[in-house]
């Protein structure tokens, strides 16, 4: 459907040198200036300007890919990578530097809230507009106005001019009118984002919808790992306007989301500086059933976390939690130490290690971020670690066969399975 090749495109950026601010008195002298330049200009002399210069910026270099008929891909990427002028290049809205673009099929796009509406005219009308613009006939508009009106939830307000709409209005009706005006393929914007979660739930069932049982095409843009992981089965990472990987989404919005983890990650860190109303967090660790300090498990170990602290001043009542988020930055569970019996005492001056087991045969293969804290008897958050502990979960293959479903879960339990010939 969708064929690029060495695509690349140039912006020539102009800057403004000298001073931001600028007085009437400036104006004066410069223009005194410039009128003495051209003066000695005539006489022979050239002037020379050095208030403006320009560069070059390319926002895409050398792209190249190929999207098939009803595959679903995500373009993923840092703010200024260039996912949104490579939307609007496949568009069509702007023509490419160089390279070749070559397109089967129908294209709508929304790109921006409000893109191809007029915001005079009012839902009704621009929704007959824009089945114009993506060559549909009047007849072939009003077999799916209805649709497109139900589906956008802005019935009251059909006759209203869309320029009196909310940004939330504007993108119901307008992904309405995308979706529903059978594009071959659909090109959407991180636009979704200003609607409300109910909506943008609705939206990702109607594109998995026309991809699924439609064999329509969908590009999609969104700096929601967990969307694009739930939507596109694959997806594009771009940085600095080049493609730096291709392929399944998990692996694809992994790699993502390492770039911008701490190199420094470890199975343990020990500092004396996370401290606050007088309890320190010393030193935190992953071990396993043996307390030996490592960062990868297989799937049959049980993990031990393990946290050092040290207490300046007597208190009431200490509680503990930890909180496991996967790659996605979802959090899988929270656990609390409110069964601890130490939770109900007076804690006195001194150093205290607790720690926590997580089963074993509890988690999928992949891997997983720790945050810890100390609360008081009220649970009020007393010293927290940042999100600077991982671990990560390894399938050999051997306890439990391996797995080579098409799920991905955070969870993947060892459950008792017992069959009977009825």
């Amino acid at each position: 459907m969708i064929k690029a090749e060495q695509v690349s495109k140039k912006f020539v950026i102009g800057h403004q040198t000298g001073e931001k601010y600028t007085a009437l008195r400036d104006v004066i002298a410069s223009n005194t200036k410039s009128l003495w330049n051209k003066t000695k200009g005539l006489a022979g002399t050239v002037g020379k300007s050095n208030s403006k210069f320009e560069e070059e910026f390319w926002a895409l270099r050398d792209i190249n890919f190929e999207i098939r008929q009803g595959d679903r891909v995500g373009i993923i990427g840092r703010n200024g990578a260039g996912k949104s002028t490579l939307l609007k290049v496949l568009s069509r809205i702007t023509e490419p530097t160089g390279g070749r673009i070559t397109i089967n099929g129908r294209v709508a796009s929304l790109l921006e809230v409000g893109t191809g509406f007029h915001p005079e005219l009012s839902g009704r009308e621009n929704i007959f507009l824009n089945g114009a613009i993506l060559g549909m006939s009047r007849a072939e508009i009003r077999a799916k106005f209805d649709e497109i009106v139900a589906f956008a939830e802005v019935e009251r307000f059909l006759d209203t001019p869309v320029k009196r709409y909310s940004s939330g209005m504007y993108v119901r009706l307008a992904f309405a009118v995308a979706a529903h005006l059978e594009p071959e393929i659909l090109i959407v914007d991180e636009v979704l984002a200003v609607g409300d979660a109910q909506f943008q739930k609705k939206c990702l069932g109607k594109m998995e919808d026309v991809s699924k049982n439609q064999g329509r095409t969908i590009l999609f843009v969104s700096h929601h790992m967990q969307m694009i992981n739930n939507l596109c089965d694959r997806s594009i990472l771009l940085n600095a306007g080049q493609i730096v990987k291709e392929g399944p989404s998990a692996l694809i919005t992994e790699v993502y989301l390492n770039q911008f983890r701490s190199n420094d990650s470890t199975k343990s860190w020990s500092v004396n500086e996370k401290m606050n109303k007088g309890v320190g967090l010393r030193k935190m660790e992953i071990c396993d059933s043996r307390f030996v300090n490592k960062d990868k498990y297989v799937l049959n170990e049980e993990v031990l976390i393990l946290v050092e602290f040290e207490v300046h001043e007597a208190l009431s009542g200490l509680c503990h939690s930890i909180a496991i988020l996967n790659s996605d930055d979802v959090v899988a569970f929270v656990a609390i130490s409110s069964n601890d019996e130490q939770y109900k005492k007076s804690v006195d001056q001194g150093v205290y290690r607790t720690f926590c087991r997580i089963p074993s045969n509890l988690f999928n293969s992949g891997k997983y971020w720790i945050i810890s804290n100390i609360a008081d008897e009220f649970h009020k958050v007393i010293v927290e670690t940042d999100k600077d502990i991982s671990f990560e979960m390894v399938d050999d293959g051997l306890d439990r066969a391996g797995y080579f479903g098409v799920w991905n879960g955070i969870f993947r339990p060892q459950l008792s399975w017992k069959t009977e010939k009825l």
